[in-house]
């Protein structure tokens, strides 16, 4: 799980999830205090593992895109 901080100083856990037809997407939570809903990001991984290293060895502002290009997720 990584840390990020939006340009709003809004805080945000990003990790991976899985859809149920096998798409990976980087999932970003809200922090505490944040009333914005999750947001989502398709992920280019073959698996699991490569999602989750690519989210944990992308620099700042490859997170900074990665969020710029996520969308709300639904929920519910």
């Amino acid at each position: 799980m990584r840390k990020f901080v939006d340009e709003r100083g809004w805080r945000w856990d990003v990790i991976v999830g899985r859809e149920s037809w096998g798409s990976l997407y980087a999932l970003f939570i809200p922090g505490a205090g944040v009333t914005a809903q999750p947001r989502q990001a398709l992920l280019d991984a073959v698996s699991l593992q490569a999602a989750n290293e690519a989210i944990d060895t992308m620099h700042m502002q490859e997170l900074r895109r990665l969020f710029e290009r996520s969308e709300p997720k639904e929920t519910g």
